[in-house]
């Protein structure tokens, strides 16, 4: 949503009968839900437009621009008129949480793990642990670690995707551009067969 549509949607929303996109925000300072759900009628779609342009990723989209909403209801005292209209306030927020969530998820696109990693360090016990401690837990490390190594190519990376890099199933679908339906169905196959393995 550029400055274009934002005016555009500002000056739709004043062509409107009904209380002014100010009122509203003052309704919602006052913790006025029907105002909220007004605001929310006049400005989803851009909001979502906006969001979407940013992170190209619908599912993410609409979270954030949920978010944005409920940002607005639990911040409504934040607004400061002399620093600009409603629209604006509420475009700069939906901008900046999209901002946020790109850079979140860059962040964890950007971890490369696996298990056969070296420096992967997947033993939390700190120095008080006792010997059994530690011997029982790096047991159970080297079982995981060869459990693995029984799953198919594609299960092993779909697990290590999810439970290593903590990916979501619809971000490991466009990771490997697969459908969602066959990574859910390779991480649940992959599990089974860890359980089996590990039983």
């Amino acid at each position: 949503m550029d400055r274009t549509s934002g005016a555009a949607a500002a000056a739709e929303s004043q062509a409107r009968p009904g209380p002014t996109d100010l009122e509203l925000v003052e309704r919602i300072r006052h913790g006025d839900q029907p105002a909220l759900d007004l605001l929310y009628a006049r400005y989803s779609s851009p909001v979502y437009s906006l969001v979407w342009k940013v992170l190209q990723n619908a599912e993410e989209a609409e979270d954030v621009a949920l978010d944005v909403f409920w940002q607005i209801w639990r911040q409504a005292d934040r607004y400061d008129p002399a620093r600009g209209a409603p629209p604006a306030w509420i475009f700069t927020l939906a901008r900046s949480r999209a901002i946020d969530r790109l850079r979140a998820r860059n962040r964890r696109e950007d971890r490369t793990i696996s298990f056969d990693d070296p420096a992967v360090h997947l033993d939390p016990l700190d120095e008080a642990a006792s010997p059994d401690e530690v011997v029982s837990f790096r047991q159970n490390r080297d079982a995981v670690r060869a459990a693995m190594t029984k799953l198919s190519a594609v299960q092993r990376e779909a697990v290590e995707l999810a439970f290593l890099k903590g990916l979501t199933h619809v971000e490991i679908a466009e990771r490997l551009g697969q459908p969602l339906g066959t990574v859910k169905t390779r991480i649940r196959q992959g599990l089974i067969r860890l359980r089996k393995h590990l039983d």
